[in-house]
């Protein structure tokens, strides 16, 4: 039961255990609340003095003060469980589940953020784990609970009376059959609304990261036009999805509230006819009045059950997903990497590498070169394992880094990339990523050769001046130069730069290389350049084009050749002349 419930809800283990006591002690709580009826019923009974009462004198007023201050005591623990073991349990859970989707976002392959947009999976971390809390504290416990309190009442009521009972209940199954039969349209309306919701997220998103373009190509009015029309889509698609939700719950309660009819009717001719006492036909009536309450509770609830189904979708999907694993001791003999014959695409319809292979040894400097699109950037990648490849193998020190833990891996690599991400943090803070025990002075060294000592002496703070979300205060330079630093601080047997100094102008690129040379002595360097001067100092240049290796060799012995570099470097040297 515990697994079953576990796969059908997308629990922990612990977390379905949880669930089930929950359920339980809810249904004791639905139980509880039959208490004062069942009271009442006794009451009646001794006060009319019907079957085992006749003749019987009844119990005084004090003896019902005290059953109901026992009744009351027993509700009132019983509630308290109740309460631990459906919230207190589903906030712990909720807990486990957002830890759990981080720990699985962690280990899944670039190629995952790929295809998900970052309002996409905010929402799936916040949205739906609130949506999901909710109708686990609520809605779901409420839905196994009420159907086991009908049911005791059911067996018990057809125990009392059978003939009664089937014009009480015979509306439950009609009214069920109604909702099962909605089911997969409810689904659609679910999902339509769903959607429809993630699209203004997306909206939102959008308009927050790309405020600057849209601001300078005078696009406010056309991102609004098309806010509009999305937010008019979902206001649509959720008045559509309650309306007609409300329908066939409406329709069903409707069915439901025939049950006191047959019942008034049944009781009347029943009575005429000597087969029920007023006593019976007085409990029928009472028990119509009320029991329908838990029905409709159920059906309101297995609405929510069927909208929870599109949420726990996404976490399933997220779940099925193939981590990169691996090996977490990793102890090379040396820092080359090697491609053999590397496969990779992103999607079935573009290969970005083909067959590719070359080594990049340890104590040299090899510089990846080629036209945009060549996959420069993505083979610099690939060799950190930021994506599996389709075909082939990547080794370092001979060891296929397929078989490696990403995290193990990367522990030997110290990159710098044309997009640099910093914090919202101080500038301190920001360059302690590379060495989070670092000293103050060993910050300051490795700032120093980045060329960061420069700027931020010019800072109101120095070091400690926080630089705003993703560096917003600084420059292009400013920032690259940030991140060269935490790449020195690092201090990584493997280096790789991508673009390292594109956002720098001649002299400001001029220091920074001093930095960079302290940082490639005798380590394994792939670096990613347009500009031809930045690897005039390679051991080996890698010229890519169109997927696949068109020539290697050092730079003068592949400018002597006459292929593509040589073309690379005539036609940089005319546009610098010009």
């Amino acid at each position: 039961m515990y697994k079953w419930v576990q796969n059908t809800f997308a629990l922990s283990e612990e977390g379905s255990r949880t669930f089930v006591r929950g359920v339980l002690w809810t249904f004791l709580h639905f139980v509880s609340l039959m208490f004062p009826m069942m009271m009442l019923f006794y009451f009646l009974m001794e006060q009319m003095g019907v079957g085992e009462f006749a003749g019987k004198t009844p119990h005084g007023t004090l003896f019902y003060v005290g059953i109901a201050a026992v009744l009351f005591i027993v509700m009132l623990v019983i509630y308290r469980f109740s309460y631990s073991a459906t919230y207190s349990s589903v906030y712990d859970e909720s807990m486990r589940r957002r830890v759990s989707i981080a720990e699985k976002l962690r280990k899944l392959p670039l190629s995952f953020f790929g295809k998900k947009n970052l309002s996409d999976l905010t929402s799936t971390i916040m949205d739906d784990c609130n949506a999901l809390e909710m109708i686990f504290s609520h809605a779901v416990p409420e839905l196994f609970a009420a159907i086991g309190s009908v049911t005791i009442i059911g067996i018990m009521l057809f125990c009392y009376n059978w003939k009664m009972s089937i014009a009480l209940f015979w509306v439950v199954p009609a009214a069920a059959l109604l909702i099962a039969l909605s089911k997969k349209i409810q689904d659609r309306w679910f999902e339509n609304s769903y959607n429809a919701r993630r699209m203004i997220m997306e909206d939102i998103q959008e308009g927050l990261e790309n405020v600057q373009e849209i601001r300078s190509y005078s696009g406010e009015a056309a991102y609004l036009n098309h806010f509009d029309k999305d937010c008019i889509n979902y206001e649509k698609s959720q008045m559509d999805s309650d309306i007609k939700v409300g329908m066939f719950l409406n329709s069903a309660q409707g069915i439901l509230k025939m049950g006191l009819a047959t019942v008034l009717i049944t009781g009347a001719r029943l009575w005429t006819k000597g087969e029920i006492d007023v006593f019976t036909y007085l409990v029928f009536i009472v028990c119509a009045a009320t029991v329908y309450n838990p029905v409709y509770l159920v059906f309101n609830n297995l609405a929510e059950l069927f909208f929870v189904n599109v949420r726990l979708r996404r976490f399933r999907e997220m779940d099925q997903m193939k981590p990169q694993d691996g090996v977490t001791i990793f102890t090379p003999q040396n820092y080359d990497i090697e491609f053999k014959d590397v496969d990779f695409n992103y999607n079935e319809n573009k290969q970005v590498l083909k067959k590719v292979s070359f080594t990049a040894k340890q104590g040299e400097i090899t510089a990846l070169v080629g036209p945009s699109g060549s996959g420069k950037t993505t083979a610099a990648k690939l060799a950190a394992r930021f994506w599996d490849i389709q075909g082939g193998t990547i080794t370092l020190g001979g060891q296929d880094i397929s078989k490696i833990d990403p995290e193990t891996l990367l522990m030997n690599f110290s990159i710098v990339f044309q997009d640099v991400v910093l914090f919202n943090t101080s500038i301190k803070d920001n360059i302690r990523i590379g060495k989070r025990s670092a000293s103050d002075e060993e910050i300051l060294k490795v700032a120093k050769l980045a060329g960061c000592d420069d700027f931020v002496q010019k800072m109101p703070q120095g070091y400690d001046t926080v630089i705003g979300e993703n560096g917003e205060t600084l420059s292009g330079g400013e920032r690259q130069r940030i991140s060269i630093a935490r790449a020195l601080l690092k201090d990584a047997p493997i280096i790789l730069l991508d673009e390292a100094t594109a956002s720098l102008d001649v002299e400001n690129e001029s220091k920074i290389q001093r930095g960079i040379s302290q940082l490639v002595k005798g380590k394994t360097v792939i670096i990613i350049a347009h500009r031809m001067r930045t690897i005039a100092n390679a051991d080996k240049v890698v010229v890519l084009q169109d997927g696949h290796i068109a020539e290697t060799g050092s730079p003068a012995e592949l400018k002597a050749k006459g292929g593509l570099f040589s073309k690379m470097l005539e036609l940089q040297e005319v546009n610098r002349n010009v």
